[in-house]
């Protein structure tokens, strides 16, 4: 993976920062390039307080904030997260003096993740877990394209029974509340800046979790990106057809109606797909931003829509008792619970969804 540097690591931390982030990663086999054209990731680096955006080229390219967060650090909602969004990154790094030691290294991901890397531990050492935390989300592969097919058997141009339970899950969705993020994106970032994530990420608006239910062995229904879950009712663009994923094109399969300029898919479409090809008995999947205690968790804050976060969840639904009624936090984020159907899954988990997601 070909790592880069943009704004200003030459402060005396950004510089010390910089030289062991470039370190750890030549050690593991990464290279260093002085352009931005061709770096896989990027580390881009301004002053406290004065987020400078670095606007991606393509959606494979992973962005990494590097700044200097407030003393004392105690809120990482409000002191650090609105850095996040207005840097266009994927993942922010605070640096926080820690005493006479080294700065303690927060990380604040999109979902709201939190976890920090204490400066008072040897540079070695220090620096492996700064890479550790870093490595494995800027190496994920997205899958948020759709390759559409207008293709949809007329008959299910108007839905059917499996599209009304999804209008009765979108309803009782919102009813529940549950936001992923704590500040609106279009109200944080300049207009520029908001078209570029919504052009590069195909994002139609904020979404509040997600919807599926199986159709047949091969196809699902699934919520469309960014629509008002209070309300799925227009096949194509607020419930899609899922038949599959292509690999070599690492896209997802949509079918939709003709004459229909359909919406993207949900982004946890790859996710689904992986739960319902493994376990013919899932017959629904929903996705919320909440917890429920005593639950299974996945080790690591993969981004969403990653195939690492698809098999990361897969894994856990595998080793469940019951993979078809099963409940996998995924940390730092939220849930995704298994059902024989959407209205099976509601009843299972009435009063049970905490609306707090613990972080750490």
């Amino acid at each position: 993976m070909d790592f880069t540097f943009v704004g200003s690591p030459e402060s005396e931390t950004f510089g010390w920062f910089s030289r062991g982030l470039r370190e750890v990663m030549e050690s593991q086999g990464h290279r260093h390039i002085d352009e931005t054209d061709g770096a896989k990731l990027v580390f881009n680096f301004f002053p406290r307080g004065r987020p400078r955006p670095f606007r991606r080229r393509a959606q494979a390219v992973f962005v990494c904030a590097v700044t200097e967060f407030p003393h004392p650090f105690t809120d990482h909602i409000a002191q650090g997260y609105p850095l996040l969004p207005r840097a266009l990154a994927n993942l922010a790094v605070g640096l926080v003096p820690s005493g006479p030691g080294d700065p303690d290294a927060h990380f604040i991901t999109m979902e709201q993740g939190h976890y920090a890397v204490p400066g008072n531990v040897r540079r070695d050492e220090y620096f492996r877990q700064v890479y550790a935390r870093i490595a494995p989300m800027a190496s994920s592969t997205l899958v948020i394209d759709n390759l559409f097919r207008p293709d949809l058997p007329e008959e299910l141009w108007r839905g059917d029974g499996i599209t009304e339970s999804i209008f009765r899950a979108g309803r009782k969705l919102d009813e529940l509340d549950l936001l992923p993020a704590p500040f609106p994106m279009d109200e944080l970032l300049s207009p520029r800046d908001f078209r570029h994530i919504k052009r590069l990420f195909g994002i139609g608006g904020l979404s509040y979790g997600n919807i599926s239910a199986r159709y047949d062995a091969d196809r699902f229904w699934m919520s469309a990106s960014g629509v008002d879950k209070s309300d799925l009712r227009a096949i194509g663009r607020d419930i899609l057809m899922v038949t599959g994923y292509d690999r070599e094109r690492n896209c997802m399969t949509v079918s939709h109606p003709r004459g229909v300029e359909p919406r993207r898919v949900s982004v946890d479409a790859i996710e689904h797909w992986m739960i319902y090809r493994e376990h013919p008995r899932v017959g629904a999947v929903l996705h919320v931003h909440g917890w429920m205690r005593g639950i299974p968790s996945t080790d690591f804050n993969y981004p969403c829509g990653t195939r690492e976060l698809g098999r990361a969840v897969a894994d856990i639904v595998r080793e469940a008792e019951n993979p078809s009624r099963c409940v996998v936090g995924l940390r730092n984020h939220g849930l995704t619970i298994t059902g024989t159907g959407l209205d099976e899954i509601f009843d299972r988990v009435e009063g049970k969804i905490l609306r707090t997601v613990p972080m750490d």
